[in-house]
Parts: structure tokens; sequence; C-alpha cells
């Protein structure tokens, strides 16, 4: 299989295109591909990120084939055509080949004072949709994604919208505060393409999460 790997030494830099050729067994993610191509005696070898390998941390987030997706999730034999074409995920910084800056994910959740502090428990919510959004990894593919979403500027994304919910079904803060945010930050900027909930590794049902928000 003919592998091209967009990279980019360093932040700032040229990004350029790579290609391998991969030869062995075809029922392999394309994270087992890319290390495969590093084993090999190559001093230069392309620098990404994984933990678990188990689509449970979402480190390895990746354009693959022109999707976002988790590329120990994703395997060769599933995908279309002879050719696999990887990139970084193209709505944060880069930092070297495959590996991105997501802080901003973190930050502008911040900005937000989306945590729950005091913990209120109420049966009129939905624990199955909070459990749910409890499984989000923050690994930035919904971001990537979504059409209304750019480098985090003021609209935030389906991942704070999750988090919105969840916050206002479970803290005992301003309420009021998370709902000023959930507009100004998500609501406003929303078109409802869904493409969120396509690319979700774990099937977060944002949608309705959003519903809910929209209610409140």
């Amino acid at each position: 299989m003919r592998v091209k790997i967009k990279r980019q030494q360093y932040p700032g830099a040229e990004p350029f295109w790579q290609e391998y050729t991969y030869e062995g067994d075809m029922n392999v993610s394309v994270a087992a591909v890319i290390d495969s191509i590093n084993s090999k005696d190559n001093p230069d070898v392309v620098s990404w990120e994984c933990s678990c390998l188990q689509a449970m941390c979402g480190g390895c987030a990746m354009v693959i084939n022109g999707v976002p997706r988790l590329a120990c999730d994703t395997f060769v034999n599933k995908l279309k055509g002879s050719e696999l074409v990887i990139e970084p995920l193209r709505k944060f910084p880069v930092i070297k080949d495959l590996v991105v800056d997501r802080g901003i994910i973190q930050e502008n959740l911040k900005k937000a004072s989306t945590y729950i502090g005091e913990y209120e428990h109420d049966d009129k919510y939905s624990q199955e949709l909070e459990y749910q959004i409890g499984r989000c990894l923050k690994c930035g593919l919904c971001l990537e994604a979504c059409p209304n979403y750019v480098k985090g500027d003021n609209f935030f994304g389906p991942l704070f919208a999750d988090d919105s919910y969840f916050i206002n079904a479970r803290s005992k803060g301003d309420k009021k505060a998370i709902k000023r945010n959930y507009d100004k930050h998500f609501a406003k900027g929303c078109s409802k393409a869904l493409a969120c909930e396509k690319v979700c590794p774990v099937n977060i049902p944002t949608l309705s999460a959003i519903a809910r928000m929209n209610r409140l």
C-alpha cells in the first residue's frame, strides 16, 4: 500500500508530503502502519501521539483519507482504495508532523467556566445522556469536522455544547452563566450540520444535548 504522510518539522515550518510503501498485514490499524514505518532503519521517524491504542485516550486523532479519525481505531482493510493519506488535524497548530496542540480545547472550557463546582443530584435530567457525555475524549475530531469551528475564536464547538448540558444538569453553581455562555459560544454559531456526531469515536449523542440546552 502506498502511504502518504503530511509532515512538518516544527511549528511554523513549511509542510511537505512524504511517501512510503507498506507491505505488511492489511488487517491492522493505521496506528500499526505508522509504527511499522517508524520501526524501519530510518532515523527520520514520523512524530505522532498515542497512549492507550484502544480508542480511549484520543491522542492519535488525525485526518485519514480526508476523514477525521483515531488512528488506532481505523483499520486499513476497511478503507477504500489502495492509498493511505494521513494528515495532522487542520484546525489546531502543528507541533511536529502529526502532533498538534489541542490546548485551545481546555482554554475555551476554562474561559466559559465549564466545571461542576458543587455537585447536585437531580433526577429530572437523563443520567444515560450524562454518562455518554462523560465519555468524551476531548480528541478534537468533532471540532475538525465541524464547518462552524475555526480555531476556537468565539464558537467553541460541539464538545462545549455537551459539557454545557452536563454542567447545567449537575452543578449547583450559577446556571444563568452557563446558559449565557452556551448562547454566546455555541447556540448562535451552530448550523446543525451534525458532522460532529458522524466522526465521534465514542458516538456521543450531541444532538440530544443541543436540543435540551436549546429548550433551556
